[in-house]
């Protein structure tokens, strides 16, 4: 391994090809400011519909077309700064757009944090009759619905402007996190497979874990949670405190408990996150299996968790340009049909998409955009596989964004997270399906096995894993535990050790994984990963098995946005993710190909 820093071109240099066109929201910086300016003069005009709402069917409607006039270029002011601070995370010009429009958002949400207390005061029976008077009020029915159902967690508009105010305040544990994890902490130098001293950072990392030699991945696990584990306790401080956060929140909106909370928000009954872990939990002899099968294949008598990530096929070298990886997708993707490839090929060509790996740039990858606004991606392009793969992932995000945005009004035009996750696995799981389809190289396609099984071990059992910790450690602060790292520990290594079996041998340092798990932060998050890799897998068997009909009913669900509930948008597209049937399918797809991957001489 090479220090790329010494490679990476300045982000002035770049080929402009190779970079995403934020052009098309500003023209330049001087537009984004004069467009700031002109928002926030305007920002005051939606106070003149205080205490009005419920006044008139005309009163309601002016109101919320002004929200939506209004939060348009919010969006694109947001989206436009924090598009740019990621080209080069140390450029002080973008730095200071983005803290500009962190705090415009700030008080945007406090200048519209009267409306859901004003709707929820109005009778169900008005609602319904001012829709009838005003045939435009119409579009906003499940809108309304969704308030109703909220009523009873909604705050006075007092009480609204206060937790608005507070909203800062009340990240601070998230921020404090963040701060210390991406800027503060300085992790050690371990050397690569050629001696060459290598600065730790997470993305560096997990390149690391996934070396052929094993003194590199020990040594960069261990180098890596010397760091955590000498600020510990000051984490734990800060896990405890966003949990705090989470439980004072839902108790503050009556809420029994702050899972009840997060889940009421998208409609999802609590049944479903606890089928997820008894169904997984019952099928962890697979996962035990496939631990068991690395450790043979890798010939250990012991594996680590540091052993977990390094591809089971070695020697592949495989390499594919950028464009190469483009002509793959559209191959692999062709199945969704035209109408679902005609959106992949505008993307390339009107330049969506960011991959120059240039100096500052934000590591990882991502899709992002908002209303009016091509849904942008963002990474880094290396020529591995692994980058293709993570290419038809946010290429699946970005086409899922720009089909609700392009189908349903701006108050609909986004989707729940519960949502979120399943076009952009759909997509890998129908790349998978067509290397092994089309390749004949026996050790390529165990490569390809053996990184979907990887795949699915992260973001299914894994993510799992970390929901039955996040809720462990909200309802021990409920019930007055301690969240110390002592006590954190324990109960993560506990569950560690029932997720991963005998063939994994226990490291004092796994114990803290917790302390660097950013979507522990998130409220609830990291279940719908697992329930949205289920539902990918059983989209993407249905498109290839069914044709037609199943592209249909799926590219359905890419253009409902939250015109619905989550649970309903998957039903109208034939899948009930409210039963455990779905979890227990992709469960039994991860054991067919263990089956051929254990069948394949490596």
């Amino acid at each position: 391994m090479t220090d790329n820093k010494k490679t990476l071109v300045l982000r002035q240099a770049a080929d402009p090809a190779q970079t995403w066109d934020v052009k098309q929201i500003f023209a330049s910086d001087q537009d984004w400011l004069e467009a700031y300016d002109t928002l926030i003069k305007r920002l005051p005009e939606f106070n003149e519909f205080k205490g009005k709402l419920g006044a008139s069917a005309s009163s309601l409607r002016q109101a919320l077309q002004l929200q939506t006039e209004l939060s348009i270029p919010l969006g694109k002011l947001y989206v436009y700064a924090h598009l740019r601070h990621d080209e080069d995370t140390a450029n002080p010009a973008y730095i200071e757009l983005q803290s500009k429009a962190q705090a415009l958002l700030a008080q945007a949400s406090a200048v519209f944090s009267y409306v859901d207390p004003e709707l929820a005061e109005i009778p169900e029976a008005t609602v319904t009759s001012f829709m009838q008077q005003d045939p435009a009020l119409e579009q906003y029915r499940h809108l309304f619905d969704n308030l109703i159902r909220n009523a009873s967690h909604i705050l006075s508009d007092q009480e609204e402007f206060l937790l608005a105010q507070l909203s800062e305040a009340l990240n601070a544990s998230s921020n404090t996190f963040s701060t210390l994890n991406d800027s503060d902490f300085v992790f050690p130098s371990v050397k690569d497979e050629q001696g060459t001293a290598i600065e730790l950072n997470h993305a560096v990392y997990g390149t690391l874990l996934e070396s052929q030699d094993r003194r590199v991945r020990q040594d960069a696990f261990q180098g890596l949670y010397k760091v955590y584990h000498q600020f510990r306790n000051t984490l734990a401080s800060t896990l405890a405190g966003e949990v705090k956060s989470h439980n004072a929140l839902a108790k503050i909106r009556r809420f029994p408990t702050a899972r009840a909370a997060a889940l009421f928000q998208n409609n999802i009954p609590e049944s479903v996150f606890d089928n997820l872990l008894s169904t997984v939990n019952d099928h962890l002899d697979l996962l035990h299996r496939y631990v068991g099968f690395r450790q043979k294949t890798l010939g250990l008598d012991e594996l680590h968790s540091y052993d977990l990530y390094v591809s089971l096929v070695r020697d592949i070298d495989v390499h594919y340009s950028f464009e190469a990886a483009c002509e793959l997708m559209l191959k692999a993707l062709e199945p969704l049909g035209e109408t679902y490839l005609a959106v992949v090929r505008r993307a390339l060509k009107e330049r969506w998409i960011d991959y120059v790996p240039n100096k500052g740039k934000r590591s990882g990858a991502y899709s992002s955009g908002t209303y009016g606004t091509y849904p942008y991606i963002l990474m880094s392009w290396q020529g591995t596989l692994d980058n293709v793969f993570t290419l038809v992932h946010e290429m699946g995000h970005s086409v899922h964004s720009y089909f609700t945005r392009e189908n349903q009004p701006y108050h609909y035009a986004d989707y729940s997270i519960f949502l979120a996750e399943i076009a952009s696995t759909t997509n890998e799981n129908l790349l998978t399906a067509y290397l092994l389809k089309t390749e004949t190289d026996p050790r390529l396609r165990a490569y390809v096995v053996n990184h979907y099984l990887d795949g699915f071990k992260g973001t299914v059992f894994r993510q799992t894993q970390f929901a039955e910790f996040e809720h462990l450690i909200h309802k021990a602060d409920q019930e007055g535990e301690a969240l110390t790292a002592d006590f954190m520990s324990e109960a993560y290594a506990r569950i560690n050790r029932r997720y991963y079996g005998a063939s994994l041998t226990e490291d004092p340092e796994i114990r803290l994984e917790w302390s660097r798990i950013p979507h522990f932060y998130y409220n609830y998050y990291v279940f719908q990963y697992a329930t949205g890799f289920s539902a990918a897998t059983a989209f993407s068997q249905a498109v290839l098995n069914e044709g037609k009909p199943a592209v249909e009913r799926y590219i359905g669900y890419l253009k409902a946005g939250n015109s619905d509930y989550p649970l309903n948008v998957l039903k109208k597209a034939g899948l009930d993710m409210s039963q455990p049937a779905p979890v227990e399918a992709a469960l039994s797809t991860f054991g067919r190909y263990l089956d051929e991957l254990e069948q394949t001489v490596l």
